[in-house]
């Protein structure tokens, strides 16, 4: 098979679930299942620590003796029998322990597919951005579905959905696969990452991480909150569904022209503009709290979440051997996309209780700082 299409299609596949996860997950624990808010917050907190430690420490292990195509199998069918359990509980006790044992599973299949990625690109005929915004439609996708299932059907429709989307997962992963992604490690390749301290010995590689964990961390507000809080402004779910949708059409044109446009930018460059993306995002959305302005804000999400992202892959693609790509990957997706969401989450939710808008404006904490970060770090290390 084509190796751009087969990417192509794969991160469509993975992100038609992860339009399912992201946007509306929290709201589900809510609606669904009548958790308050404070306290689907703090599944959804403990939920990222899960995940935080899978990606940081089981991925980048069983990435070392399993093939990539071994692993997305294995993670997608355990995330299966997780939203299985999910079905005949509803008590807090019980749906805190099956999200931590989802939260461990599912969200890891982001850095395997996103690890599948380097690895095709690493061998030069593989263009990104391109195969990445097929994953921006398939969320697209997802959510417009989503926000229609749930206007008929309530937001149950929500689990049935993921399933539904873990099946496809696992269909298309019994088709053709490119070569490379079949192979396991070899005895020493592992000795080659047998830790990830040889990471650290990369001096821009800890400055580089700490500005993603800052821009993408402040994305916990918009990601738990953002559905809820377009129902205070007596939003119906149809247009729920629309609105979410334009932050991930901006993402999509970003991704597909990222190669191109940004060809000669430096990770640094890029992430400068993100943080600047970010910072204004927030501000925006706390001065005006209506639809309309956050429909505008929504356009800042190529900015703030796509620029960062694929700031940080070209990065590790350009600076790392392939043997430490699924490291990089763990820690990323455990710090960047997981921990540091985690603990805004939980500070978000304190925030939104006071006043909504808060919620978005707290996340400045973190923009600030990372803008001042690469001002003064970019030259120095030169990244």
């Amino acid at each position: 098979m084509n190796n751009q299409r087969w990417l192509s299609q794969n991160f469509f596949v993975f992100f038609i679930t992860w339009g399912v996860f992201l946007p509306y997950w929290t709201g589900w624990l809510v609606q669904a299942k009548g958790l308050s808010v404070a306290e689907a917050s703090l599944i959804m907190g403990v939920g990222l620590l899960a995940r935080g430690a899978s990606t940081l420490f089981a991925f980048p292990y069983v990435s070392k003796y399993w093939s990539s195509q071994t692993v997305i199998l294995v993670l997608t069918a355990c995330s299966l029998v997780a939203t299985l359990l999910y079905i005949p509980i509803s008590s807090f006790s019980t749906l805190f322990v099956v999200t931590i044992l989802f939260s461990a599973v599912y969200p890891a299949l982001l850095p395997a597919v996103e690890s599948t990625a380097s690895a095709l690109v690493q061998q030069g005929d593989v263009n990104y951005g391109k195969s990445r915004s097929y994953g921006s439609l398939g969320f697209v996708i997802s959510v417009l579905i989503v926000s229609v299932v749930t206007g008929y059907f309530g937001e149950q429709a929500i689990l049935w959905s993921m399933m539904a989307g873990l099946c496809f997962i696992l269909f298309i992963h019994f088709l053709p696969t490119p070569a490379v992604l079949l192979v396991k490690p070899t005895k020493g390749e592992r000795k080659e990452s047998l830790t990830m301290r040889s990471l650290w010995q990369v001096k821009s590689f800890p400055i580089v991480l700490l500005v993603v964990v800052l821009l993408q961390g402040a994305h916990a507000s918009y990601y738990n909150y953002g559905y809820i809080y377009l129902q205070n402004l007596h939003v119906k779910n149809y247009y729920i569904g629309l609105i979410i949708n334009i932050a991930i059409i901006f993402e999509i044109l970003y991704f597909a022209k990222a190669d191109h446009l940004f060809k000669k930018w430096k990770p640094s460059s890029l992430l400068l503009l993100a943080a600047a993306g970010s910072t204004l995002r927030w501000v925006l959305v706390f001065l005006f709290p209506n639809v309309w302005m956050f429909m505008f804000s929504q356009s800042l999400h190529a900015l703030s979440f796509g620029i960062a992202h694929y700031a940080f892959i070209l990065y590790i693609t350009k600076n790392l051997p392939k043997q430490q790509i699924p490291n990089a990957q763990g820690i990323y997706s455990a710090f960047a996309l997981s921990l540091s969401t985690a603990v805004l989450t939980l500070i978000g939710g304190f925030l939104y209780e006071i006043s909504p808008g808060l919620a978005f404006l707290g996340m400045i904490a973190c923009t600030v700082p990372a803008l001042l970060l690469i001002a003064v770090t970019r030259k120095r290390y030169d990244y």
